[in-house]
Parts: structure tokens; C-alpha cells; sequence
């Protein structure tokens, strides 16, 4: 049977995941503003996230904007909105179905191959969460890339990755590593022997020692 420390160990990195996965996408610091060439401009620093963008001044002050409609946004940023949504639901959805089929939870019965067999369902739905959240992440920065080294992208208006696209990746690193942990947690089936037992392997029947007169 699988061992239960393993399945701990998955569980919780399936959490921080996901808790990583919420954070980066609440936060606005997807990408930051570049300065590179002439644009020495360092008194606002401009963020933008998936829900708002921000403006940082050298005073301390921080002024945030949501976007007013989701029409006007650009299509990769609406994609990467709906991949990370998709994947913090699938993940927190897998993370209950693990939680059923744990060796330490009683709420999935007390077959513990039945109990393996969720646990390893849960880990799959784990690593599709997880999939999801990388594959918005990665979209998010090629498109950042591409357009800092655009050459007819104004100096002033190039971004670079910001500390909340590395925490989304983070997490979704961590959500895939539990997933694994916990989908390699099903019981491989006994192998049973294809040739019967021969009449002569049989064990005889103990000999008795008594002695006749």
C-alpha cells in the first residue's frame, strides 16, 4: 500500500500550490514597467495585473485601477484569467477528492484500496489544475517578451515580469509536484499465479509417533 507520508507530503504542497495560485492572480505585479534606455522616469512605477493595473510613487503612494470592462481587454489577458480561475477550481476540487481517499481521513470508508484509488483520482485532477496555471503563466509571459523586444514598442510602455507572475508559477509548480505524489499513491494489484499447486507440493499430513505394543 502506498504510504501515508507520502500522501501528506503531496497534500500540502497541493495546498501552499494553491495558495500560491490564489495569491499571484489577486496581485497586480504581472508585469512592471522597464526602464531601459533613455526612459530614466523612476519617480511612478506602473503594474499590471489581471484585474487592475497599479501606479507606485517614490512618496509611498499607491493608486490602483480596475479595469472598467472586460470587452476592452486584450484576449490573451481574458484567456489568462479563465485558465487561472479554471485552475484554482479544479485544483481546490481535487484537493477535497485527495482528502477523501487519504490514509488518515476516515470519510472514505475503510477500503483502503478503494481509499488509494481516490487518492490517486484526486492527484490527477490535481495535475490538470496545475497544467492549467502554468499554461496561462507561460502564455502571459511570451506575450510580455514578445512585446519587449518589439522594435516598434515605445521605450516608455515596456514591461517586464513582476514578483506576482513568479508566485502564480510557484504555485503551480507546487500543485503539480502534490498532484504527482498523489496520483502515484494506487496500490499496483497482486500478481496472481497462473499454474495451480501439483498433488505432490501438497504438504503430507504430520506422521504420529505413537507407539503400538
Amino acid at each position: 500500500m502506498a504510504n501515508s507520508g507520502i500522501q501528506l507530503l503531496g497534500f500540502f504542497l497541493s495546498l501552499v500550490g494553491i495558495v500560491g495560485l490564489i495569491v499571484g492572480t489577486v496581485l497586480p505585479q504581472w508585469k512592471m514597467s522597464a526602464y531601459i534606455g533613455d526612459n530614466i522616469i523612476t519617480a511612478v512605477a506602473m503594474y499590471q495585473g489581471l484585474w487592475m493595473s497599479c501606479a507606485f510613487q517614490s512618496t509611498g503612494q499607491l493608486q490602483c485601477k480596475i479595469y472598467d470592462s472586460i470587452l476592452q481587454l486584450d484576449s490573451s489577458l481574458q484567456a489568462t484569467r479563465a485558465l487561472m480561475i479554471v485552475g484554482i477550481i479544479v485544483s481546490v476540487a481535487g484537493l477535497g477528492v485527495a482528502c477523501m481517499g487519504m490514509k488518515c481521513t476516515t470519510c472514505g470508508g475503510s477500503d483502503k484500496l478503494r481509499k488509494s484509488r481516490i487518492a490517486m483520482i484526486g492527484g490527477i485532477i490535481l495535475l490538470i489544475g496545475g497544467l492549467c496555471a502554468i499554461v496561462a503563466c507561460s502564455w502571459f509571459a511570451h506575450n510580455v517578451i514578445r512585446a519587449f523586444y518589439n522594435p516598434y514598442t515605445p521605450v516608455n510602455t515596456k514591461f517586464e515580469f513582476g514578483a506576482a507572475i513568479f508566485i502564480a508559477w510557484g504555485g503551480a509548480l507546487l500543485d503539480v509536484l502534490g498532484g504527482a505524489m498523489l496520483a502515484a499513491s494506487c496500490p499496483r494489484k497482486k500478481q496472481v499465479s497462473r499454474y495451480p499447486n501439483m498433488p505432490g507440493s501438497r504438504s503430507s499430513p504430520p506422521s504420529s509417533n505413537k507407539e503400538y505394543v
